[in-house]
């Protein structure tokens, strides 16, 4: 403020508040270890909380700034902001044939060799304006706002040319200044070799490396880069070098690895990436390396029920003392529907978490998976992003499996959807 002034804000009372705090980042989490304050406040002060506690003793607290009151009226159940971990949502057109073709008996794998599936986005996303693509980013963004999304990773990959990708990384950065949830851009310029490039996929690695990563850097558009490890996309040996100038640049690394077939995750440990993402194929002998990385893994139910395949071992990983994320991996093709909630709640069920498990899944545990520390649980010193739900009890969250959505969500404490 220009004055010099703090601004503050009491936000509350909620009939119930799960802080997300003092649990553990690795492992099973039980539903008795849940902190759940009820009639609490939250004390928020330049977009950042303050404090924690009852409503009434918030209501007394001596305030240095000008205290403003959001007070709810009715009863609602608040947790922190959701993080999606990783999605696709920078793109144009559709993949519904390729929906009706998977239905229909034919293979993720066997579409994506006869030309269609990632190189059909490709193909209407180089054609596209970077302004469209700001538009629909937008859209998608409004839409998970709603659904108490705060926080979105947002992968590159699908120009797949220099120009291109810079074009996408740009349109993230220009969305997330311009709307606001945080959007994490992430670079997957090696989603694979275009259908139009003239050379090995080695090749098409080496050039991205040193054409495209440095101008990544200089203009700071992410510091996250990833790579899909699997038959249709890349080896790890292709993939090798490409992760040594990436890592030498120091961006983060995130692995696609064993969503077919595994090889991606053993990539990943060697590189020490921040997260390693899908893992459906992912057998003990992965698992057990996962545990011992610390890296994170983020599982994407959304591909599984977009693909009819089974889910990731979420249960296994747990129990392997992994630190597990959920994500929708919203993307054109594969896992177009985007509900992060219904999608961790089906995952639940199916995998036997805990609710704590997957309310963890898609806050701090999320955050860590990128590498966010400043979020994902409500206590003094985190960013005021939480949702309400409309309801007495957190356990009516999962229990509606994605059918109760919040009623509103607050981002930096302030409404950005009531």
């Amino acid at each position: 403020m220009s004055d010099g002034k703090h601004q503050e804000k009491l936000i509350g009372p909620f009939r119930q508040l799960l802080t997300m705090h003092h649990l553990p980042d690795r492992g099973p989490v039980p539903d008795s270890a849940l902190e759940i304050m009820s009639d609490a406040g939250i004390l928020v002060r330049d977009g950042m909380i303050r404090k924690v506690a009852s409503f009434q003793e918030l209501m007394h607290i001596p305030s240095a700034g000008d205290l403003e009151r959001d007070i709810l009226k009715n009863p609602v159940v608040c947790l922190p902001g959701f993080v999606d971990a990783h999605t696709h949502i920078c793109y144009a057109g559709s993949r519904s044939r390729d929906y009706a073709l998977r239905v229909s008996g034919t293979s993720y794998l066997e579409i994506a060799r006869a030309g269609g599936g990632i190189q059909e986005t490709v193909a209407r996303t180089r054609a596209a304006g970077q302004q469209s693509l700001e538009e629909t980013l937008t859209q998608r963004c409004r839409r998970h706002l709603a659904d108490g999304v705060t926080t979105c990773e947002v992968k590159s990959g699908y120009c797949l040319t220099v120009e291109g990708e810079m074009k996408m990384l740009r349109a993230i950065r220009a969305v997330h200044d311009a709307q606001p949830a945080d959007l994490i851009a992430t670079c997957l310029a090696a989603h694979m070799t275009p259908g139009d490039f003239k050379g090995t996929p080695s090749e098409y690695l080496r050039m991205m490396a040193d054409e495209l990563l440095p101008q990544v850097k200089k203009e700071g558009l992410s510091g996250r880069v990833d790579v899909f490890i699997e038959d249709s996309a890349f080896s790890t040996e292709q993939a090798r070098d490409y992760l040594k100038k990436a890592a030498d640049l120091g961006f983060l690394i995130t692995i696609h690895a064993d969503q077919f077939t595994t090889g991606g995750s053993a990539l990943g440990c060697e590189y020490h990436a921040v997260s390693m993402d899908h893992l459906e194929a992912s057998r003990d002998t992965e698992i057990e390396a996962l545990a011992r990385s610390g890296s994170t893994a983020v599982v994407l139910p959304g591909a599984s029920m977009g693909l009819g395949m089974p889910f990731a071992p979420a249960r296994k990983l747990l129990d392997s003392g992994v630190s597990l994320a959920i994500a929708s991996d919203w993307n054109p093709g594969s896992a177009p529907m985007g509900d992060q909630l219904l999608q961790a709640a089906v995952l639940g069920a199916f995998e036997k978490l805990t609710t704590a498990e997957t309310l963890a899944a898609i806050t701090y545990r999320a955050a860590r998976a990128l590498a966010l520390d400043d979020r994902g649980i409500l206590c003094p010193g985190k960013k005021a992003d939480f949702v309400a739900f409309p309801c007495d009890s957190y356990q009516e969250i999962l229990y509606n499996q994605g059918r109760l959505k919040p009623c509103v969500v607050w981002k930096n404490g302030i409404r950005i959807h009531a």
